[in-house]
């Protein structure tokens, strides 16, 4: 029927145009709209890939212009202040209030329904404390580390060069350096705009090995030791997975591999470069742990770590008995969570696999003080860390300090318009296009990266002194409340198992941890 109409109407205004222009001559221009829409509807017809052009010729495109533009609107007219997904607007507005050092308060109540299923809460006491800005650090390494870190509570997570712009990166670290915390390269290598700001650096090592692989895309030791022994390079983290593709390696597309990039990476130009999802350094626990010790040993001691999304309980418990076998210890575990993730990933990555941050957080805690070991290295939280109540959270559940990376880029000016993956992003952060990266104005950026970072350790070291407690070290699970359905409240000491000091070594353990614990292997993953 459309069809129909559309050449009815086609005809009719040829020939309306026709016919004013022989009274008329100026009117024949009207043919430079009439014409182009015309053979727009002919096109829609005879060969639209799209079935709505086919039916609906030319008027069909108002739906795809309204599609496009639908996040938009949601963004500005629909979502309420609790709506918005992964970071809703009271997130998002907190975060730009603290980096512009502006009003941070809540005015006439809270606007959340704290009857919520899922609610948190933590215990406030009568008798608050004031907490010193020297819990504010904490000093990563372990007993064969040499040069231990005194770290921030809070810095920059993962966030490569490639996914981010170079002038996103660039301000990420001068933040850091002025806020005096540390940056963390991510998986693509260590490039001059992690060096520009002079800010503390955390230097992960993917499975591609980006900075220090051979040419076939080994890991080359002696372009390792080059970096690892910069002395801005504080600690080196290896990536065994992460929350946002868990069990998957990345893809550069050919077309974001230029010159710089590829020089940066040590890869060829032009060409997809493909992570693998796994190591070819080692695999098995014992396997990683030795290489552990060896790239502790030729950094001069610096503090190493590994970071991981939790999946299969007792492959990470395998790891735990390799540390008992071996006497090998990371210097630190970074725990990310399956709601993590800056840049894209296949949904059904995102989506489905990886435990949630809080569940796999306290599990690798718990395994750790079962095998006592807690105490000997330090645990690293990263996903979904906005607040300094999640920051509370976090340590609450066994960690010593926390990540962040999507409330970083919202501190450089990211409007969630979702866009990472496309390098369209509007406000030149996730992207490679250069004119696009230019609207990231590096001088007042890093001053709001710097005072988003420092607000919210302050409102972390409030909580932590309003809960009555003189140090962090003193959160304990028992002090953080959970809505649950049945109305009432249940505590994460109640909600998460947790395991005894030395109870793994022993014959009586948790039901919840005995299956996996008797699985796990330290020979194999």
């Amino acid at each position: 029927m459309m069809r129909t109409v559309f050449y009815v109407v086609s005809v009719v205004a040829l020939l309306a145009v026709w016919l004013i222009a022989l009274a008329w001559p100026p009117f024949v221009w009207a043919l430079v709209i009439v014409v182009p829409l015309i053979l727009v509807g002919f096109y829609d017809i005879h060969w639209s890939d799209h079935n709505v052009l086919r039916n609906y010729p030319v008027i069909g495109h108002l739906r795809y212009a309204f599609e496009f533009i639908s996040p938009e609107i949601r963004q500005y007219f629909v979502e309420n202040n609790e709506d918005g997904k992964p970071y809703n607007r009271i997130h998002r507005n907190l975060v730009y209030a603290r980096a512009s050092g502006t009003v941070d308060t809540q005015p006439f109540g809270t606007q959340r329904d704290i009857m919520d299923v899922g609610f948190t809460r933590g215990s406030h006491s009568l008798a608050p404390r004031k907490v010193s800005r020297d819990e504010a650090r904490i000093v990563v390494g372990g007993s064969e580390c040499k040069q231990p870190y005194s770290a921030s509570r809070l810095n920059i997570s993962a966030m490569s060069f490639g996914a981010l712009s170079p002038t996103a990166i660039h301000a990420l670290n001068a933040g850091a350096k002025r806020g005096n915390f540390a940056h963390n390269t991510g998986e693509g290598g260590l490039s001059p705009y992690h060096l520009a700001g002079g800010g503390d650096i955390i230097f992960q090592i993917g499975t591609g090995y980006f900075s220090c692989r051979t040419p076939e895309g080994t890991f080359d030791e002696d372009k390792f030791i080059a970096i690892a022994n910069r002395d801005v390079v504080k600690m080196i983290e290896i990536k065994l997975s992460q929350g946002a593709k868990p069990a998957h390696g990345g893809v550069l597309p050919a077309a974001k591999v230029d010159e710089e990039i590829a020089r940066i990476r040590g890869v060829p130009v032009g060409k997809d470069v493909i992570s693998p999802p796994a190591h070819t350094t080692f695999s098995s626990p014992e396997g990683l742990l030795e290489w552990v010790a060896r790239l502790r040993e030729v950094s001069n001691g610096k503090p190493v770590g590994f970071k991981l999304c939790v999946g299969r309980r007792h492959e990470f418990m395998g790891i735990v008995k390799a540390m008992l076998k071996t006497k090998i210890l990371p210097d630190f575990i970074t725990v990310d969570g399956a709601e993590g993730g800056t840049g894209a990933a296949p949904l059904e990555f995102t989506d489905r696999l990886g435990v949630p941050i809080n569940e796999g957080l306290s599990f690798v805690h718990s395994c750790l003080v079962g095998a006592s070991l807690r105490d000997k290295l330090r645990l690293i939280a990263s996903a979904k860390v906005v607040t300094g109540f999640h920051m509370v959270e976090k340590l609450a559940l066994g960690a010593d300090m926390c990540n962040m990376a999507r409330p970083m880029l919202f501190a450089l000016g990211c409007i969630q318009a979702v866009r990472c993956n496309t390098n369209t992003c509007p406000t030149g952060i996730a992207t490679q296009d250069r004119q696009r990266a230019k609207a990231v104005d590096i001088e007042s950026r890093q001053v709001r990266v710097a005072n988003f970072h420092d607000a919210t350790v302050e409102s972390f070291l409030d909580l932590v002194g309003a809960m009555g407690l003189e140090s962090p070290e003193q959160l304990t699970p028992d002090l953080i409340y959970q809505r649950v359905a049945d109305e009432t409240e249940r505590t994460y000491n109640e909600i998460y198992p947790f395991l005894e000091p030395g109870e793994l070594l022993g014959k009586d353990i948790n039901p919840v941890f005995a299956h996996h614990w008797q699985k796990a292997s330290a020979e194999a993953f």
